[in-house]
């Protein structure tokens, strides 16, 4: 081999060298700043966590449950198992409020637009419950913003409902909503294939024509909740609700009209209650708070694990297990 060939050949290997020594500095730079951001998005989990951990030990309130007080109970948002409004949290918060010995009556803060019939049953039972076991002690309900259908469910177990004028207020009623999709299926000469088990088990499927019999059947199931709902209702309120035949048709009211109507026993706010109704201005919040790991999650969804999985290389999608 001539020396030009070998010269050649050096230069090319050494160019290799080169490449590969190059690539390799790539590569471990960007390892080190996927690490960083790795270390990084840690710490700023590790604050959240903190930050939450620390709101939720402070709590609204740091009156002191050795002395007589007003228990408060904060009902939030929509009625789910899965949310923070939830029977078992509210369930637990109610038997820790009626328990403690300092407890001169007890508070339901509520601004709810409603939820689950089932959650908001179970509730109401718990609520009746605990009066039976500790007759003592009154519960109050307070609507703020909204209080209506399964949240004014629950409020109908208070011994007084109390709102603001311009609370809104009712709505008791049953909802089942969906679409149906038969006719765009058929515009984009789409064909549904369904093949059931059981006769009805294809029951109100969008992509299916509505049949008279599941219309009659998905009517008498809704009719029997809202007799539920009702029934409930009058067991709580008694004869302070007002005949009007609107009044449980699903209307929502203002705080005033609810008043009228009823569906509470006056204006008032929680501070007010306990100050004057209850004579315990000391309030002691007994609502269950969520786990400060539960809450970081949520706030921040699947955009961490897409953001974790982009720094570490680990898959975020669905996998067999």
């Amino acid at each position: 081999m001539s020396d030009n060939a070998q010269n050649l050949n050096g230069k090319i290997d050494a160019e290799k060298t080169l490449e590969k020594l190059l690539l390799a500095t790539l590569q471990e730079q960007k390892s080190q700043r996927r690490w960083k951001i790795f270390f990084r998005l840690c710490y700023l989990i590790i604050f959240i966590a903190l930050f939450l951990f620390i709101r939720n030990s402070m709590g609204p309130s740091s009156t002191d449950k050795t002395k007589a007080h007003t228990a408060l109970i904060t009902l939030e948002g929509e009625i789910s198992a899965t949310n923070s409004a939830n029977a078992s949290d509210i369930i637990d918060s109610l038997d820790a409020a009626f328990t403690d010995s300092n407890t001169q009556g007890v508070i339901i803060d509520i601004d709810s637009p409603g939820g689950s019939p089932v959650q908001a049953n179970e509730i109401y039972n718990e609520i009746k419950r605990q009066r039976q076991m500790h007759p003592k002690i009154k519960l109050y309900a307070v609507c703020e913003d909204i209080c209506a259908s399964g949240s004014y469910y629950v409020a109908a177990a208070a011994d007084e409902i109390y709102v603001n004028p311009s609370s809104l207020v009712g709505s008791i009623g049953v909802l089942m909503d969906g679409f149906g999709f038969v006719g765009t299926m058929d515009k984009l000469g789409v064909q549904r294939r369904l093949a059931t088990a059981g006769s009805h088990k294809g029951f109100m499927d969008p992509f299916s024509p509505e049949s008279a019999g599941d219309r009659i059947y998905l009517q008498t199931m809704l009719d029997d909740l809202h007799n539920q709902f009702i029934n409930s209702v009058k067991a709580g309120r008694g004869n302070r609700l007002q005949d009007d035949p609107d009044l449980f048709s699903g209307l929502v009211w203002t705080g005033s009209r609810a008043v009228q109507l009823g569906l509470a026993d006056g204006f008032s706010s929680v501070n007010e209650v306990a100050r004057n109704i209850i004579k315990a201005e000391d309030i002691v919040d007994y609502t269950q708070k969520p786990n400060p790991l539960s809450s970081l999650m949520s706030v921040l969804g699947t955009s961490s694990a897409k953001t974790f999985a982009k720094v570490t290389g680990l898959s975020a999608e669905p996998h067999l297990q």
